[in-house]
C-alpha cells in the first residue's frame, strides 16, 4: 500500500495477496472497539487500495471473541457529547453535523470503493460495527455471531449509516424491532432475513470462506465487477427505468470486446483468463 506497512496502523493488520486485500482489526484485548484511530485509519487504507486500483477484492475480518463492540466509549467523551452544555448549541450542532458526516464517511467509501468488500463477522457486531457491516458488498458470519443496534441501549439514534443500509437489506419491521428494543438477532435469525450469505461453525472457517470468494471474484475481470457493482448500487436507490438508462450509458462506454475474447478464449484453451487490473487513480489535478 504505498510505502505504508501494516506496522504503520494501530487498528488494523493489512496483507495484499494476489489481488485480494485482507484488512484484519488487531485490538481484540479491547473487543476492537472503535478509537479515534480506528475512525482515521479504515478510510485512509481503503481509498488507498481503491486509487491503486490493483486490488481486486477486500476482506475485513477481526481477531478475539468479538468482532468489534463498536463506538470506544473514549470517542464520545473526546468528542465532549457526554460534556457540557456549549456556550452556543445552535452554532456547536452545526459544527457537529459535520462531525457525524465524517464519520459516516469511514463507511461509505467501502460503499464506494471499487473493488466489493466482504466482511466475515464473529461473536458481537455491536453498534458501530452494525454500520460497518452493512456498508459492505458480502457477510458472511459464525454460528455464535450476534448483531446488536446498541446505540438505544446508550440513549443516542444510530447516525453512522445502520438506518439508510440496514432497512435496504431486512424487512423494515425488524429493522424496527431491532432499533427500538436494541435485541441481539441472533446469526442464524440473520442469515434467515438475508443480512448475511452463510454462517460457518468458526472463525477460522468464515475467514477462510470469505478469502475464497475474494479470491474467485479477482479471477474475473475487475472491469466487469466493478460495473457490477456500480449498477448494483445505483438500482437499489433509483427506479428500474433510471437504472436501466444508466446501464445503457455506462455499457455504451465500458463494454469491454477483449475481455470478452479473453474469457473465452480462455475457456476453450482449458486455462485461467488473464484480465488487466483497474487503472490506478491519480490524487489531485
Amino acid at each position: 500500500m504505498g510505502n505504508e506497512t501494516p506496522s504503520d496502523y494501530s487498528c488494523f493488520k493489512v496483507e495484499v495477496e494476489a489481488g485480494v486485500a485482507h484488512l484484519k482489526l488487531i485490538r481484540a484485548e479491547s473487543f476492537n472497539s472503535m478509537t479515534r484511530s480506528f475512525w482515521r485509519e479504515l478510510p485512509a487504507i481503503v481509498n488507498d487500495l481503491d486509487r491503486q486500483g490493483g486490488v481486486r477484492a477486500i476482506v475485513i475480518s477481526s481477531t478475539g471473541k468479538h468482532f468489534s463492540a463498536g463506538m470506544d466509549l473514549s470517542v464520545f467523551a473526546d468528542e465532549g457529547i457526554t460534556g457540557g452544555e456549549p456556550a452556543d448549541r445552535h452554532v456547536a450542532a452545526e459544527a457537529f453535523r459535520h462531525k457525524v458526516k465524517g464519520l459516516q464517511e469511514t463507511f461509505s467509501c467501502l460503499e464506494r470503493a471499487r473493488m466489493p468488500v466482504i466482511m466475515a463477522i464473529q461473536g458481537g457486531c455491536i453498534g458501530g460495527a452494525v454500520d460497518f457491516a452493512t456498508a459492505c458488498d458480502i457477510r458472511y458470519a459464525t454460528a455464535d455471531a450476534y448483531f446488536v443496534i446498541q446505540e438505544i441501549n446508550i440513549g443516542m439514534t444510530a447516525d453512522v449509516g445502520t438506518f439508510p443500509r440496514l432497512c435496504k437489506l431486512i424487512p423494515e419491521g425488524w429493522v424496527k424491532e431491532l432499533a427500538y428494543t436494541g435485541r441481539k438477532l441472533p446469526a442464524q435469525k440473520a442469515l434467515e432475513l438475508g443480512l448475511v450469505n452463510a454462517v460457518f461453525d468458526s472463525h477460522e472457517a468464515v475467514v477462510a470462506h470469505a478469502l475464497e470468494t475474494a479470491r474467485e471474484i479477482a479471477s474475473k475481470t475487475p472491469l466487469a465487477v466493478t460495473g457490477s457493482k456500480v449498477i448494483i448500487n445505483y438500482a437499489r436507490d433509483h427506479s428500474v427505468a433510471d437504472t436501466l438508462d444508466y446501464l445503457a450509458v455506462w455499457q455504451s462506454g465500458m463494454l469491454a470486446g477483449p475481455h470478452m475474447a479473453e474469457a473465452f478464449a480462455a475457456k476453450a484453451q482449458k486455462r485461467e483468463p488473464v484480465y488487466p487490473d483497474l487503472a490506478p487513480i491519480k490524487a489531485g489535478i
